[in-house]
C-alpha cells in the first residue's frame, strides 16, 4: 500500500471535530503521491520543479497513473502545479479503492462522531498498516493528515521529515489546503451577496 492510500484510511478512520472536506484530501493526496515517487527515485525534485527519473512501476494502479501523467510533460511542473492538478477529484478514486466511496457526490463523507456514516475500509491489512503508521507518529502521515484537519497527539510536538523534499511537498500541501479553504469563502460571500440583490429586487 501507499501513503495515499494509507491517508485515506485515517481520513475515515481517525475522529474529527469537522468533516473532511473532498477537496482538500484530494490535494492532499496528490502530495501523498508525490512524496512517494520521489522517496521511490521515479521523479527528482529541482527546486520547485518536478523532474521524472525512472518510470519503473510501484505495483499500484493509482500510484502508476500519477507517475504515467508526469512523464515527457514540458515545460517542467511545479509541486504546486502538480498538486491542483493530479489532485482534480482523485479523493474519489481513493475512495472507492478502499471501498468508501460516496457516490459521486462530492461533498465531506463522515461526521466527526466516530463511526457515524463512515464506512471500514475493504482490507483489514491495509487498514491495520495505516492504523500503525498513524499511532506511530509517522511525520509524513501525520503532517498530511494535519493540512485536511486532522491532529494526531503529537501535533504539539511535531517531528520534521529529514528529507527536504518531503518537507517541501508538505509545505506546499498546506498552502494549497488553505489557498483552497480562501476560494470557498469567498465563493461563500460572493453568492450570499448575490442572493441579497435578488432579495432586494
Amino acid at each position: 500500500m501507499t501513503t495515499a492510500h494509507d491517508l485515506t484510511i485515517v481520513s475515515l478512520e481517525v475522529p474529527s471535530d469537522y468533516p473532511v472536506e473532498r477537496g482538500d484530501l484530494s490535494l492532499a493526496l496528490a502530495g501523498a503521491e508525490l512524496i512517494d515517487l520521489l522517496e521511490a527515485g521515479t521523479v527528482a525534485l529541482d527546486g520547485l520543479l518536478l523532474r521524472p527519473v525512472s518510470p519503473s512501476g510501484s505495483g499500484d494502479r493509482l500510484l502508476d497513473a500519477a507517475a504515467a501523467s508526469l512523464a515527457g510533460r514540458e515545460p517542467a511542473e511545479s509541486v504546486t502545479d502538480w498538486l491542483w492538478r493530479r489532485g482534480d477529484g482523485l479523493a474519489a478514486q481513493y475512495l472507492a479503492a478502499a471501498g468508501a466511496d460516496d457516490g459521486g457526490r462530492g461533498r465531506p463523507w463522515r461526521s466527526a462522531r466516530r463511526g457515524a456514516d463512515r464506512p471500514a475500509p475493504a482490507d483489514p491489512s491495509a487498514r491495520r498498516r495505516a492504523t500503525d503508521r498513524w499511532a506511530g507518529g509517522d511525520p509524513v502521515l501525520v503532517g498530511l493528515a494535519a493540512a485536511v484537519g486532522l491532529r494526531h497527539e503529537s501535533a504539539d510536538q511535531p517531528t520534521d521529515p529529514e528529507d527536504d523534499r518531503i518537507a517541501t511537498v508538505l509545505a506546499a500541501v498546506h498552502d494549497a489546503v488553505v489557498e483552497l479553504a480562501a476560494t470557498r469563502q469567498r465563493r461563500s460571500i460572493e453568492e450570499a451577496a448575490f442572493d441579497n440583490i435578488w432579495r432586494g429586487m
